[in-house]
């Protein structure tokens, strides 16, 4: 089938979404929508038959499909006007900022009976199937918890810029955009986690977001992860997360790479893909059209999502 797309949102994650979908055989994208014209025409270019829709509810109305890219606040609006319409949404994460919002946008959503899945971007990945594989044959042995570490040496990122919202605390920081992706890739290895402490830091304007934070959080059966994430300094960006076993751990870093350590050094254990987030949003995409289809699918569930939403926003308001 051929699944026709409307994009919302047409910064950073919206074209790049939007050029893999014109590129996979199974989407149409139809229309596209950003409240700002210039990101409009920039994204033109990458879905040239896509319409530049005059407003949101002309591009819900063109499509089957709504993959929602913008800021996570307007998340809730636009994911109900599709419903209401009879359009699946796609969400980027996070699911949202405001806990009681996102509890009644799960809430409607599942009334509606509309398919929908949020884009945690490892959750089709290989990375996460092999380390899954791993845990539950006891390849790992006894497991006993993860490390999340995250630094940069500014935030936003470089290529990140265009995005400014991405930097002020109401919705943006790299516990939202960032730190959420290990949440969500620990709790399927381990099972649902729940926050015991977290120390985030803040500068000194109350608009701008977290610079630090450190946190622990543990899973039903008590075992811990832990958690450093940083801003600043003369550094190359760390995006590492270790699943830890008492035979041997997995570290996941910049969310493709998967090595494996018995106690030396670790080494990869898989080839790495040619081009890794085309192989990440591709392998998504054909979980998508399972999802579409009714049919078991690896992205991540509402229920997850909000999961991990709560642990984020309890964390930053710790």
């Amino acid at each position: 089938m051929t699944v026709k797309t409307t994009v919302i949102g047409l910064g950073i994650m919206g074209q790049r979404m939007l050029e893999r979908m014109e590129l996979h055989p199974s989407y149409q994208p139809v229309a596209i929508w950003d409240p700002n014209p210039e990101a409009c025409r920039a994204a033109a270019g990458l879905a040239p038959e896509a319409l530049i829709a005059a407003d949101a509810a002309t591009a819900i109305a063109a499509a089957d499909l709504v993959y929602l890219a913008c800021p996570p606040a307007s998340h809730k609006t636009y994911a109900l006007a599709a419903a209401k319409a009879g359009k699946a949404p796609f969400l980027e994460k996070p699911l949202g900022v405001d806990v009681g919002e996102s509890e009644e946008l799960v809430t409607r959503l599942k009334a509606s009976g509309v398919p929908a899945a949020v884009n945690f971007t490892q959750a089709a990945g290989a990375a996460l199937m092999g380390v899954t594989e791993a845990a539950q044959s006891g390849a790992l042995g006894t497991l006993v918890g993860a490390d999340i570490l995250v630094t940069y040496s500014a935030w936003p990122r470089a290529w990140q810029q265009a995005a400014d919202w991405l930097r002020f605390r109401a919705e943006g920081g790299l516990t939202r955009e960032v730190l959420s992706h290990f949440l969500f890739f620990s709790a399927r290895v381990l099972g649902p986690l729940s926050l015991v402490w977290a120390r985030p830091s803040y500068p000194d304007d109350p608009a701008l977001c977290e610079t630090a934070l450190l946190a622990r959080l543990e899973t039903a059966e008590g075992l811990p992860v832990s958690i450093l994430a940083s801003v600043g300094g003369a550094q190359p960006d760390r995006q590492e997360l270790t699943i830890k076993g008492s035979l041997a751990s997995r570290r996941i870093t910049d969310f493709y790479v998967d090595a494996q350590s018995d106690g030396g050094a670790f080494v990869e254990v898989a080839d790495r893909p040619d081009d890794p987030r085309a192989a990440s949003l591709n392998a998504q995409l054909d979980e998508l059209l399972l999802c579409l289809s009714g049919q078991p699918h690896r992205l991540a569930t509402l229920d997850e999502a909000l999961a991990v939403q709560k642990l984020v926003e309890a964390m930053l308001r710790a």
